[in-house]
């Protein structure tokens, strides 16, 4: 069984629909007491890091969290979810994440960009990837949805499992151990986000 975690930050229909799609049963789960019951968690976010890490502590859903994680069943984050695993965000201030990765959240910098370009990061865009088993079976282009302002800075260089560049390459999907995150949303990515999401199912 595979549990959506519901923490009132996220459209949930849209990534359970997508799992339905590949014909794989999901739970919409509020309760943190019941996640070590699953097989496997998906973490999914939209909107800002220092309010959902607030709406997850006012849930008691850290600790759970972290207790999943640390069971070593698999553990997926989607767009802000992705971002939640890290230790810390500077969205609106600093403020601490879940620490299941190491590194930090920061915004996109325009400073660095070679040319004018839209903030947020928003539409279709390539994922240069590893080879990772979320990844088997995707198109050549390997091309994705996004929407976001803020990207992943990973500690360390192995935990990166595929980078985008946009202004400048950044960290868009990762992996340490059972703990992986993605930044653009599969559910909105067509052929490929679903490949992804069957890919997590049979991990």
């Amino acid at each position: 069984m595979i549990a959506i975690v519901d923490y009132n930050m996220g459209n949930l229909a849209s990534v359970q629909n997508a799992f339905a799609k590949i014909g794989a049963k999901t739970v919409v789960e509020s309760n943190p007491q019941n996640f070590k019951k699953y097989e496997k968690l998906i973490l999914p976010g939209v909107g800002a890091f220092p309010d959902a890490m607030q709406h997850l502590r006012e849930r008691n859903m850290i600790e759970a969290i972290k207790e999943f994680a640390q069971s070593g069943k698999y553990m997926l984050g989607i767009c802000l979810g992705m971002q939640l695993l890290f230790e810390s965000s500077e969205e609106f201030g600093s403020h601490e994440g879940l620490g299941l990765i190491k590194g930090k959240v920061v915004a996109f910098d325009p400073s660095k960009f070679s040319e004018a370009l839209k903030i947020p990061h928003m539409g279709w865009n390539r994922v240069f990837t590893k080879e990772h088993p979320l990844f088997k079976g995707l198109d050549e282009q390997h091309y994705l949805y996004f929407v976001h302002s803020y990207h992943a800075v990973c500690e360390n260089e192995q935990d990166i499992i595929g980078k985008t560049v946009y202004g400048y390459e950044f960290a868009s999907a990762v992996a340490h151990k059972n703990i992986m995150g993605i930044q653009p949303h599969p559910e909105k990515s067509h052929k490929n986000g679903l490949k992804i999401l069957e890919n997590f199912i049979k991990l």
